[in-house]
């Protein structure tokens, strides 16, 4: 039997997509090469907004119009956050939370054998839950490989459902990410992005912490370049900055989180943080690290956003000058506190407040982008397009270079940057 995996939402369900993707090519399974009609199709769900939940409906709905004889697995945080709306699992044969993915080769064989639907999904403990040590060798075409580290959040923001999606905080241990790491390093990765729910938190009750993987990345042969994936500003504390900045191969490329720039809308949002705190990290990042760049995501109209509170965030992302921000408005979601919150935000106002924010951020980006004109750097080449070569820096800067050269792909070679646009640069090879 072939099949095929539809993967939503962020960089840790792609890792567990291939995750899954390996498991069932070990099983005998085959790659389809019609992925409309596989005889089976996995979805690997998102839930962070209503949005996701109704794209995620609409891809099943349309997979089973299209193959109605397929096997269609659903799979990820969607079910595990909301059990109890069947709704969500019409057309689906089979349903694994997110604490059920050893179970994926097991309910196929069921399925196969009784023809019955198959609903799995128990929830996340309070505690004590161990991390599922998921491994993959290769993360397909990618020229760089994302490796979860760490499960879960304890924060419960406000606004958030993916605690109950993804439990408590937990963590792959040293020597099993050190295992992974030279598989993968053996396969060609020359670089490695960790990622978690909550990467920040890794370690937490632990004796090791997010710098020590760091650490354990950076010692593997063939691996040149280690990089983080989106972080909280909890635990990024001096000791940690420090050790970071004494790996050669680590990236300076912070992608912080935020949210609000606004000290009462952060309370409300409940994140554990205040704008003091943030930009104290910050300054200890530019202080530790030759150019680096902070990327975060930015949230507004939230509950109880006023307009002056709107004008303080404002002020407070200008005054950090970001790389680049992720500009979203606030969308309630089911089974959160906030969603209940009085004081609710017009679509009207947050779609004119985002059209502000973007602006500012825009003006941003092209500051820094300009800044990085005259630079010597290394870029690692991940496709050739158009005419000439793209890659990224070790701060995540976007450059394109005239060349079409093919056999650069997936090489890691230096440029000077000669040139900024509204969302790259330019650079010449050395």
């Amino acid at each position: 039997m072939n099949f095929n995996i539809v993967t939503l939402g962020c960089k840790v369900n792609q890792y567990e997509s291939q995750a899954m993707r390996e498991d069932m090519l070990s099983n005998g399974f085959l790659l389809s090469d019609d992925k409309e009609k596989a005889d089976i199709t996995i979805i690997n769900s998102c839930t962070v907004t209503s949005v996701s939940d109704s794209k995620n409906r609409k891809i099943i709905s349309r997979i089973r119009r299209l193959n109605p004889n397929g096997i269609i697995i659903l799979t990820g945080c969607m079910p595990q956050a909301f059990p109890e709306n069947a709704d969500n699992f019409n057309n689906c044969d089979i349903v694994l939370g997110n604490a059920k993915r050893s179970e994926l080769i097991p309910s196929i064989q069921k399925f196969i054998d009784e023809k019955v639907r198959y609903v799995h999904i128990t929830a996340h403990p309070n505690s004590n839950e161990k991390y599922e040590n998921l491994n993959v060798s290769s993360l397909g075409e990618h020229t760089r490989a994302f490796i979860k580290i760490e499960d879960g959040c304890n924060n419960f923001c406000s606004y958030c459902i993916i605690p109950y999606a993804r439990g408590r905080v937990r963590s792959k241990s040293l020597s099993d990410l050190r295992t992974e790491l030279e598989t993968v390093a053996a396969n060609g990765y020359k670089e490695i992005v960790l990622v978690g729910i909550n990467l920040s938190a890794y370690g937490l009750n632990e004796d090791f912490n997010l710098a020590d993987a760091v650490e354990c990345a950076c010692s593997i042969d063939g691996i040149e370049r280690v990089r983080l994936g989106s972080i909280e500003p909890q635990q990024m504390d001096k000791d940690l900055i420090n050790r970071l900045a004494a790996q050669p191969k680590f990236c300076p490329q912070f992608h912080l989180s935020l949210q609000s720039g606004c000290d009462k809308t952060l309370k409300l949002m409940n994140r554990h943080y205040s704008t003091e705190d943030y930009f104290r990290i910050v300054d200890n990042l530019r202080l530790s690290f030759d150019n680096p760049s902070i990327t975060t995501d930015v949230m507004v109209g939230f509950a109880g956003e006023s307009e002056d509170d709107f004008k303080n965030s404002m002020a407070f992302v200008k005054k950090i000058g970001f790389a680049k921000v992720h500009v979203f408005p606030y969308s309630q979601r089911q089974g959160t506190v906030a969603a209940a919150a009085p004081d609710q935000i017009s679509p009207q106002i947050k779609e004119l407040r985002a059209k502000q924010m973007g602006k500012l951020v825009e003006e941003s980006r092209s500051e820094f982008l300009q800044t990085q004109i005259g630079r010597k750097e290394s870029i690692l080449v991940e496709r050739l397009r158009h005419g000439f070569l793209e890659g990224y820096t070790k701060n995540y800067t976007p450059i394109h270079i005239m060349s079409d050269n093919l056999k650069l792909c997936g090489k890691i070679i230096d440029v000077i940057i000669t040139n900024s646009f509204s969302d790259y640069c330019e650079g010449k090879l050395i």
